[in-house]
């Protein structure tokens, strides 16, 4: 079903677009938003000046890199890569009329605290179940791109979206090594209803897997062929997929890898990967996984590169079965695909490659947040 509405989506939404269509074009000028550091919520502007005199606010080095939608709402991540950002999970409303939306703490200012442990420090990836609970993954190093300092153990926060109540905080500290880089997760229920999050471990080639019923996690320790041809462990995507039988498959695949890989989640709350993960098929360069439909269908690009492709994995995984479902520009690079309000997928995308280089100048990272709209030629 969720791969028939973005069908239909993308076809209502298709319009007439030169293939030499500048950074700043707008699709759909409504629902095109700018999200910018400069635009943020503060209880008051003494508190504003507080945060700008001592350092704890630098507008240009904030951006936001992942989101869920919930409703008419958006959840985005600006995860501490640099110093001065003030809170590292905000929301936006999507009903807002205005290109530069404010973005608002979630649920609190007091969530939000750099080195209180009982706060957010540094939130890297993030996702909304089918309950309307917001999972977020905190890593607990901030300032990771020019002097990583970690604050706090790394930890999974669980927030109703409806009442901003925190519900579970996970620490995963006892299922970490020295070594660990946590990227990705997502959250699955099992046919009884228990709830189960995954988190990727891209250095230690391995997946958290943690019960919230029964409050007990493990390591999944991957397959060494995961990493057959890699140049280093560099990102271990994650991607939960739907199937139209109802089984839920964990899609997987590190960004230097050839290859892509599944394995059925029932399999991985057992516990082993031995004999269970599935060789999907060569990969046609390195992709980066953006997100589902909620459904069977994955989107992704090619590293580097701004088209945005999907594939419906009810298909074989091949060149022929990846559908181009937006053209995209010179300046941005996707960050995440989800669907959500208007019933539309959604892309955030940014020059996050300029961000990360120190090359964004003093208005900060270009980041953009729109309907996924697939362009016409005239």
């Amino acid at each position: 079903m969720q791969f028939l509405l973005f069908g239909l989506s993308i076809a209502a939404a298709c319009l007439v677009h030169s293939a030499s269509g500048t950074c700043d074009k707008q699709l759909l000028p409504d629902l095109t938003f700018t999200l910018n550091g400069a635009n943020l919520e503060w209880p008051c502007s003494s508190t504003k000046n507080i945060y700008v005199s001592s350092g704890r606010y630098i507008s240009k080095n904030v951006i936001a890199t992942r989101l869920q939608i919930y409703k008419d709402e958006a959840f985005v991540l600006t995860p501490r890569y640099k110093p001065g950002i003030p809170f590292t999970l905000g929301k936006l409303s999507l009903k807002n009329k205005e290109c530069q939306p404010t973005i608002t703490p979630f649920p609190c200012w007091s969530l939000q605290e750099e080195g209180n442990c009982q706060a957010l420090q540094s939130a890297v990836d993030l996702f909304l179940d089918a309950h309307d609970i917001l999972w977020v993954l905190d890593v607990g190093i901030v300032n990771t791109l020019e002097q990583p300092v970690r604050r706090c153990p790394p930890k999974i926060v669980a927030i109703s979206v409806k009442t901003g109540k925190v519900l579970k905080t996970i620490d995963l500290s006892g299922l970490v090594c020295a070594a660990s880089r946590l990227q990705y997760l997502v959250v699955d229920y099992d046919k009884d209803g228990n709830c189960f999050v995954y988190v990727s471990d891209a250095a230690t080639r391995a997946i958290l897997v943690y019960d919230v019923v029964n409050s007990r996690g493990f390591r999944v320790v991957l397959p060494k062929a995961v990493t057959h041809g890699c140049s280093s462990r560099d990102v271990l995507y994650l991607a939960l997929v739907r199937k139209s039988c109802g089984t839920t498959v964990l899609y997987f695949t590190y960004l230097s890898s050839g290859r892509l890989f599944s394995i059925k989640t029932q399999n991985l709350r057992r516990g082993s990967a031995k004999g269970t993960v599935v060789d999907v098929g060569s990969k046609n360069g390195k992709i980066v996984i953006l997100g589902t439909d909620n459904g069977s269908a994955i989107f992704f690009r090619l590293k580097g590169e701004s088209d945005i492709y999907m594939w419906n994995t009810e298909t074989a995984f091949s060149t022929e079965n990846f559908l181009m479902v937006q053209k995209g520009n010179e300046c941005r690079l996707a960050t995440q695909v989800v669907p959500g309000y208007k019933r539309l997928m959604w892309v955030l995308e940014s020059n996050f490659q300029d961000y990360i280089q120190d090359k964004v100048g003093c208005a900060g990272a270009s980041v953009s947040l729109h309907p996924l709209v697939k362009t016409c030629e005239a």
